[in-house]
């Protein structure tokens, strides 16, 4: 059985090897858009179902694993940062306080889906300007939702977690395992 996992994230690829090494790559290329009435905390599963259903008209016959995460605080979710200033900014934000982290994840073999949440909580030590600049600088907070990278230098941010930290990565992989041996489409 072919496996796909839809996502260009080598965090993704590498924890997704913690499962199985007999998988491809192939990036969804639509919009990540979620419509107003969905709620703020089931987005990134839907992203995940969208993804998901996405490359299954490609390739109807796969194993599709799909996965979104994005950062909560409070009722505000903040994405990947447009700029190093959105990053400042949401680094600012987190400083001192406890998020929460949400990755939502979509498995689908043809018409067969089985989709799931899983939420971490995070806290942020206070963060001071020098710091926030510094890790800017390391590039790491560009290309990831919140400003941040858990398994890189933004470790050093951290004061906790409460939760998965596979999740924080960007695939709860305990939890996508126990799905695949449910729903019986692991090899």
């Amino acid at each position: 059985m072919k496996i796909i996992l839809a996502s260009k994230s080598p965090r993704r690829q590498e924890l997704l090897s913690l499962i199985t090494e007999d998988f491809i790559i192939d990036v969804p290329k639509g919009e990540e858009n979620c419509p107003e009435d969905i709620p703020l905390f089931s987005r990134p599963q839907y992203l995940a179902e969208q993804k998901a259903s996405e490359i299954a008209k490609k390739e109807p016959e796969a194993l599709i694993i799909a996965a979104d995460t994005a950062v909560f605080l409070g009722e505000q979710m903040l994405g990947k940062p447009k700029d190093e200033q959105e990053a400042r900014d949401m680094l600012m934000c987190l400083s001192g306080k406890t998020h929460t982290v949400i990755t939502g994840c979509a498995v689908r073999q043809g018409e067969r889906e089985e989709s799931f949440s899983v939420s971490t909580e995070v806290e942020f030590y206070p963060l001071d300007e020098e710091t926030i600049e510094n890790y800017i600088k390391t590039g790491e907070s560009m290309d990831k939702a919140g400003a941040y990278g858990i398994q890189g230098k933004g470790a050093l941010l951290i004061k906790g977690i409460k939760g998965d930290y596979f999740n924080v990565v960007g695939l709860p992989v305990a939890k996508l395992e126990k799905i695949l041996k449910k729903i019986d489409l692991k090899r």
